[in-house]
């Protein structure tokens, strides 16, 4: 059998990191399989529907390199497809048209409902003859009405229904138009899928699609539903735990090869393994191995994750998206140093991009100020004099490389008689406006000479003036 999976997002907003876990599960185990993986964008939900989140959803599949085979497919392009299929179940005597009116439904569930039993339509048009003048009727589904559906989820195992408990569903409304279980049926038959991996949300639809399926003549595919993803809190991932939209995550500066590697063990494991390189993915992922328990999302894990791949991602890989990350906060990244050398400088302190950013943005544009506490502890009136025999030194050095620079820093301490950390830490104060940057020498190497000394030069003014008003 060659193994067709399918990821088929409704384009009503962004692709959230359940649906991208669910796109990435698709997309691994048609990869692991050999086989292929297909995009079907489900929007006959004109109403709700747009363009953008279309947009949206092919930008977070492009972001994550999750590469389909075949579409994306539209529903809105299949109408045709739907509508003969429909007519060959009424044709086939497997469907029907119901001319019930709202009010005659709704009057018949409360009437179940005071009975004690579960809501669903009784089957009273099931085997009517005859029109009802001035009614658009829909059409219905004839559910069986004995036996049990067995879904044998790989998943979660086997999970019985019984067709007496389950509906004649609507497959087409008054106004011709299919619905999404319906539509689901037809698409999944005619594009051969082998295997139906999605959310446990979609059990309960499962057994009904079956029946729909099989009247059409189809063979089952391989189901596999896949637990949903929680907050910390035990609830349902939503927008109340920060970010869930993929999109999100990279504009605060997440890198897709590390949210792919987390999300793959959102449920799936591979012994203790932890960090999976996307061949080792494919190598080892298996459906069969997802986990029936729910998952919990664990932003600081997903931090530790991305730092690793930022740790071990080449500089120049970086660079454009740092970039970004400095447009992001009102710097110019053309303002400061090569954007490679502020990676190479900052990987092993941030956990992700927007946090580089942040750490060395006093080498994009100058500091907004000193921080007090910083200032009141480092620019002291002793620190003037240390600050002013090292702007000598830094200014006549011939090479601005930071083995020049960490000297003219440690021998200015030496001359002035005092430990590196008391000029070190006025100096970085001077420079970035706080107490805490990068090795000094590397500091000053972002900075450039001409800020450099400049910033210094604008400390010592700040002591002299300080000095003055006291």
């Amino acid at each position: 059998m060659t193994v067709r999976t399918r990821f088929a997002p409704s384009p009503t907003g962004y692709l959230h990191v359940g649906g991208a876990r669910t796109a990435l599960f698709c997309w691994l185990y048609a990869r692991h399989c050999g086989g292929q993986f297909i995009l079907r964008i489900e929007d006959t939900d004109r109403a709700r529907s747009t363009q953008p989140a279309v947009q949206a959803i092919l930008d977070g599949m492009h972001w994550l390199d999750l590469d389909f085979d075949e579409g994306p497919f539209f529903q809105t392009g299949r109408m045709a497809r739907y509508a003969e299929s429909v007519q060959r179940l009424l044709d086939e005597g497997k469907a029907y048209r119901c001319y019930c009116s709202r009010e005659e439904l709704d009057a018949m569930r409360e009437a179940q409902r005071a009975r004690g039993e579960n809501p669903r339509y009784d089957g009273r048009c099931r085997e009517r003859a005859t029109s009802r003048p001035g009614v658009a009727p829909v059409v219905r589904f004839k559910n069986p009405l004995h036996g049990e559906v067995v879904v044998d989820d790989v998943v979660l195992g086997p999970t019985r229904f019984a067709n007496a408990q389950l509906d004649d569903l609507v497959i087409a409304r008054a106004d011709g138009s299919p619905t999404y279980n319906f539509t689901v049926v037809v698409d999944d038959l005619e594009m051969r899928i082998s295997h139906v991996i999605r959310g446990n949300d979609h059990l309960n639809n499962t057994p009904k699609q079956i029946n729909m399926l099989e009247a059409l003549g189809g063979v089952r595919p391989v189901f596999a539903h896949v637990p949903m993803i929680h907050g910390p809190d035990g609830r349902k991932l939503s927008k109340r735990h920060g970010a869930v939209s993929v999109m999100q995550f990279r504009d605060e500066g997440y890198l897709s090869a590390a949210l792919v590697n987390y999300l793959a063990r959102l449920g799936w494991s591979h012994g203790d393994q932890e960090l999976f390189s996307r061949e080792e993915l494919i190598e080892h992922f298996d459906i069969r191995d997802v986990n029936k328990a729910a998952s919990v999302f664990d932003m600081d894990k997903l931090a530790w994750i991305n730092q690793h791949y930022i740790k071990q991602a080449e500089p120049r890989a970086l660079a454009p998206q740092l970039g970004e990350q400095l447009v992001r906060l009102g710097a110019a990244p053309d303002a400061g140093p090569a954007l490679e050398l502020a990676v190479q400088v900052q990987r092993e302190r941030a956990r992700t991009l927007a946090e580089m950013a942040e750490k060395c943005l006093f080498a994009y544009r100058d500091p907004d100020g000193y921080d007090d506490k910083a200032a009141a502890k480092h620019l002291v009136a002793g620190s003037a004099p240390l600050l002013a025999a090292l702007r000598e030194r830094l200014a006549a050095l011939a090479h601005w490389q930071s083995a020049e620079l960490d000297a003219a820093v440690r021998e200015t301490a030496q001359a002035a008689g005092v430990k590196l950390g008391e000029l070190a830490q006025p100096l970085r104060v001077a420079l970035t406006g706080m107490a805490a940057s990068p090795p000094i020498d590397q500091t000053l190497l972002l900075v450039g000479r001409e800020r450099a000394l400049a910033r210094i030069d604008a400390a010592l003014e700040y002591l002299r003036a300080r000095a003055g008003a006291s």
